[in-house]
């Protein structure tokens, strides 16, 4: 078995690869030459993930970008997407980080990550865990749609009206997938958030189904 598979798909730094070719004289030329073979799949500076054609298993991009930046959460489309909560395909895997805004850019797609405040960050997160061998932070659906309308630059929503056409019409958010809202969650987001009326509005469409 190649040596790499063991990894999985979970992202492993330089120094654990190089560790596991202790037979070489120059570990990082072996990392490199592994990365250039496509055994091995660059994310980032130091940062890496074995090729399935390796690890012979599916990659986990929400697991991914929880590794490249954090400490981070995938949110926004990304979250609703992985939900079933809207229809439309996601090409860039957007996340909530406490850190400065970045964008990375990998063999695998587009990864951004965009600020909030800790106390409003710490609000609705869910650890999601496959099979008892990974595990990645994700926004719960509602403050994945919390994130959105706060980040989203001159969104402006003036009723309850306005937000559920936003909802239904904007996004296409899809009810009929996920009927039991946690209201307390979007609470504390107004709580804690920008955009504050904005959010009263949302808690009143999802309160009212």
């Amino acid at each position: 078995m190649n040596t790499l598979e063991t990894y999985g798909i979970v992202p492993i730094s330089y120094n654990i690869v190089a560790e596991s070719l202790p037979n070489y004289r120059s570990p990082h030329d072996r990392v490199s030459r592994l990365a250039q073979q496509g055994q091995l799949i660059r994310l980032k500076r130091g940062v890496f993930v074995v090729a399935p054609e390796i690890s012979h298993q599916t990659l986990s991009m929400e697991l991914i970008a929880n590794h490249i930046y954090g400490p981070s959460y995938v949110s926004l489309e990304s979250a609703l997407r992985y939900y079933g909560l809207i229809p439309e395909r996601v090409y860039v895997t957007r996340s909530i980080t406490t850190k400065r805004a970045r964008n990375f850019t990998t063999p695998l797609g587009e990864f951004e990550y965009l600020t909030m405040p800790a106390n409003y960050y710490s609000v609705g997160i869910r650890q999601l865990v496959f099979e008892e061998e990974y595990s990645f932070l994700m926004a719960t659906p509602e403050k994945a749609i919390s994130d959105l309308i706060i980040t989203t630059s001159g969104l402006r929503i003036q009723s309850a009206r306005a937000m559920r056409e936003y909802l239904s019409e904007d996004l296409r958010i899809d009810f009929d997938e996920h009927e039991n809202w946690d209201l307390d969650i979007l609470r504390a987001c107004i709580e804690n958030g920008r955009k504050r009326r904005e959010l009263r509005f949302l808690l009143e469409v999802l309160q009212n189904g």
